[in-house]
């Protein structure tokens, strides 16, 4: 099943490891086979993994050959193998036979277009440390969820709204207009959920943030 969260941050905060750590754990149940981090002055990113391809080599994070570009993924890239030989064709290295691999090389040569050539389900964070941009997606179809929540100048994501609640900026105040649609229509409507900060990433969405 897996798990991805994360948080912007406009400077280095010594609070950032334990409260990426705190979020993974509140997911641990989507992962419990490994977890894994990564962090700078501009971002935090965690995964919990539910191994499944590539169990020795496909640990998350995972990065392009210099580091500049981070992923994490929740979900399955069925077309992954096809576009790992076309990949190396054009001279990416790629170092395990891992299905998110192929999303930091993607990327590399599509920019945010990368999602236009995946066919799976799936919920990815992108972090382009050269362009100080995140970019998130979803899937088409919606299998796998993705929340957000913009507060001040930061985002904050994740496959669950409880990880985000972690973050202390992140409000448990209630969105009326959300609670109204669930008693009328026996759920809540996209993009909205239950609390008024907090919202869902629509199916076959695309988020871009970058510099606040």
């Amino acid at each position: 099943m897996c798990g991805i969260y994360g948080f912007t941050t406009a400077s280095r905060d010594d609070t950032v490891p334990n409260r990426l750590r705190e979020m993974g754990n509140s997911v641990i149940h989507r992962g419990p086979d490994q977890s894994g981090e990564y962090g700078n002055d501009r971002i935090a990113l965690g995964m919990r993994r539910l191994s499944i391809i590539d169990l020795e080599g496909g640990s998350q994070p995972i990065f392009n050959e210099d580091e500049a570009i981070v992923t994490v993924q929740n979900g399955e890239i069925y077309n992954y193998r096809e576009l790992a030989v076309g990949l190396r064709h054009r001279g990416h290295r790629l170092a395990s036979e891992s299905d998110t691999e192929v999303i930091v090389h993607l990327y590399e040569e599509y920019g945010v277009d990368f999602v236009e050539h995946l066919n799976g389900m799936f919920a990815i964070a992108v972090w382009d440390n050269n362009k100080r941009q995140l970019v998130l997606v979803r899937d088409r179809l919606g299998v796998k969820p993705l929340y957000y929540a913009q507060v001040e100048n930061q985002l904050v994501f994740g496959s669950e709204i409880k990880s985000l609640l972690l973050h202390p900026k992140v409000s448990t105040d209630l969105d009326n207009q959300a609670l109204y649609d669930y008693f009328a229509l026996g759920y809540i409507p996209q993009p909205r959920s239950i609390y008024k900060q907090t919202r869902k990433l629509p199916p076959g969405g695309r988020l871009i943030f970058r510099d606040g």
